[in-house]
């Protein structure tokens, strides 16, 4: 496949373009712009700013990716984005460059951002995460691999959300999401594991049997945050992945968990 370029496209002098690429009619490329092999912008895709785009990423129509951010902190310089590879902005996507000079908004690879959804300056986030319509992640974000965050879902700022946890449609986010677990409501309370999901995504039922263990340690046996983290650290399957999760999770934190539902 040829490089195609609308001829209503613009290309701005200094925009670097690996082979391959399709520019849809009235797109827009920054100056500073790198585009990686195979990347599709739809018509009216716009990527700017100090972007790289990874190889196969596709923007579609009104997507705006790499914009400066909206931090009324913001200096001046070169702050930036990296997206890693097969990524997809669907239509009126918004993803902000970072805030200061030399920092970078991050995404990895394979994630699927649904149509309005936005990701602030300096967020970072890991692979293989789904973003439905209109989920908004406010600066400073973390979000591990496999998340799924439900439509109309707001994340506070410097929340992190661990992998292969599960956020429900309309969700006020204010506090960290352990991974493996369902956070859900106004504001979110953890509700369960997230079991259909690591199912689907191939977990044994021994790897399940010790994400269990961990949330009920976590969220039903009435200790405080340390005593929890401290049985865990003695369990007997301690050093097993799924348990060393939640222990080296609790260590990044800096908005505490969220709640779980009283019973």
């Amino acid at each position: 496949m040829a490089t195609i370029i609308h001829p209503t496209a613009v290309i701005e002098n200094g925009a670097e373009l690996g082979s391959d690429i399709e520019v849809g009619a009235h797109a827009y490329v920054g100056p500073t712009v790198q585009l990686g092999d195979g990347c599709f912008l739809h018509h009216h895709a716009s990527v700017e700013g100090v972007t790289v785009l990874g190889k196969q990423c596709e923007v579609f129509p009104h997507a705006c990716v790499g914009p400066k951010t909206q931090d009324l902190k913001y200096k001046g310089g070169k702050p930036g984005l990296r997206v890693g590879e097969r990524n997809v902005f669907r239509e009126c996507t918004t993803i902000h460059c970072a805030t200061n000079d030399g920092d970078f908004t991050v995404i990895g690879d394979d994630n699927y951002f649904l149509a309005y959804s936005h990701v602030g300056h300096d967020c970072v986030l890991g692979n293989h995460i789904i973003a439905s319509n209109n989920a908004t992640l406010a600066g400073h974000v973390i979000v591990d691999d496999y998340v799924i965050i439900s439509g109309l879902t707001g994340i506070h700022q410097f929340c992190h959300v661990g992998m292969y946890s599960f956020l429900g449609g309309c969700s006020k986010v204010t506090q960290d999401i352990p991974p493996y677990l369902i956070g859900d409501g106004n504001p979110a309370v953890i509700r369960s594991i997230n079991r259909v999901g690591l199912e689907r995504a191939g977990f044994s039922p021994e790897q399940i049997a010790r994400v269990k263990f961990a949330y009920s340690t976590l969220y039903r046996e009435g200790l405080n945050r340390s005593q929890a983290l401290e049985k865990l650290k003695e369990h007997g399957e301690a050093n097993e992945a799924e348990i060393q999760n939640f222990i080296k999770f609790s260590e990044k934190g800096v908005r505490g968990f969220t709640p779980g539902v009283r019973i």
